[in-house]
């Protein structure tokens, strides 16, 4: 039995030190927060309406227009590191494909930018 206790006592010390250090941060967070924020702090930042308002009011869908241009352009990019590491070993397939997606991403930037979705009032 002192062998198996022996075995978990680094478990047990882990567990230990986790709940402390946790317990820490709660008690850092509740202590150090800010009670009243300021004005500037809830404004308005990135959604265009205000943080603590009624949540069936009209928006502008301009916000996530540009939410999903984003998204588009930064999975763009997700799929180009790992074919810009691998450049050696994919092949001349790997790069027409890869020369066809760009091409299919660039007629669809210019469609938006010619529609003027990159444009704000």
């Amino acid at each position: 039995m002192d062998g198996l206790l022996r075995a978990y006592l680094p478990v047990l010390v882990f567990l230990g030190l986790a709940i402390i250090i946790g317990a820490v941060l709660l008690l850092a967070a509740v202590v150090v927060a800010v009670r009243h924020p300021d004005a500037e702090k809830i404004s308005a930042y990135e959604c265009g309406f205000n943080a603590f308002d009624d949540a069936r009011m009209k928006f502008d869908v301009r916000f996530y227009l540009v939410s999903i241009l984003f998204i588009i352009f930064d999975l763009e990019v997700a799929f180009l590191f790992p074919w810009a590491v691998a450049f050696k070993d994919v092949g001349p397939l790997g790069f027409w494909s890869m020369l066809v997606f760009l091409a299919v991403l660039t007629v669809g930037f210019s469609y938006e930018w010619k529609k003027g979705a990159l444009e704000w009032e």
